[in-house]
């Protein structure tokens, strides 16, 4: 059986509305970042990077939700293109491209507008035009095309469909989702999937920690309590 280290941000959820899609057995093994899970030698050992998701397939190790997305995909033949299809090679940019663009730099929106122990204009405007800006790009893909790749549901709007719900907070805007009417279509297309019900159904097998306190801040945001680098000598 597949065993999915999980909590409910938005890189697990991706790769758990696949598990639900898909149809595969599998155990979903919290990891409740706040207590600072990630950090135990034992999850350190399935992840270096101390980060989740991850994923143990019998003797195989996954870990980076893009990664696991390509990975069961590959597996099961299911929500991708063919190999050696131009559409399969538009399956990758695309899924590289919410790997490197759209999640890092909505993750950074939020933290520097939340977290940040100092709220500094630069970054905070530098991230929130960023994130728009990437978001805009997916919201004309899916203007041209209905979903990211090939006219069909695929792993890349999973990967969308993680970070999406978080846009009206991460960009501190109740109605930010009117910037991509597109997106906000294929979110509610997916939404009434009953997969993606099962899909967040999985909070309610485990309590997380819900209180965003000190002992929360060091275990996620370990560099804010990190001595500061030492000035260059001269």
């Amino acid at each position: 059986m597949i065993r999915f280290f999980y909590n409910m941000a938005p890189n697990p959820m991706k790769v758990a509305l696949f598990l639900e899609e898909a149809g595969l057995d599998y155990e979903a093994v919290p990891v409740d970042t706040k207590l600072g899970d990630q950090h135990t030698p034992t999850f350190r050992a399935i992840n270096p990077n101390g980060k989740v998701p991850a994923l143990i397939d019998g003797d195989t190790v996954v870990f980076d939700s893009n990664a696991i997305l390509l990975y069961l995909a590959e597996k099961t033949g299911q929500f991708l293109p063919p190999p050696g299809s131009a559409a399969r090679a538009e399956l990758l940019s695309w899924l590289m491209f919410v790997a490197t663009g759209v999640g890092p730099y909505s993750g950074q929106c939020v933290h520097f507008r939340l977290f940040a122990p100092e709220r500094l204009a630069y970054p905070i405007k530098r991230y929130d035009f960023e994130a728009r800006r990437h978001w805009r790009i997916v919201d004309e893909r899916l203007a041209r095309t209905g979903y990211m790749v090939g006219g069909a549901y695929s792993i890349v709007d999973m990967a969308v469909w993680g970070w999406a719900p978080r846009i009206p907070f991460m960009l501190a805007d109740e109605n930010a989702m009117a910037e991509f009417p597109n997106l906000a279509r294929l979110m509610a297309e997916i939404d009434a999937r009953p997969a993606a019900a099962r899909a967040r159904g999985i909070e309610s097998r485990h309590g997380f920690k819900a209180e965003f306190d000190e002992a929360a801040m060091r275990n996620l945001y370990p560099q804010i309590f990190a001595p500061d680098p030492a000035a260059p000598a001269g």
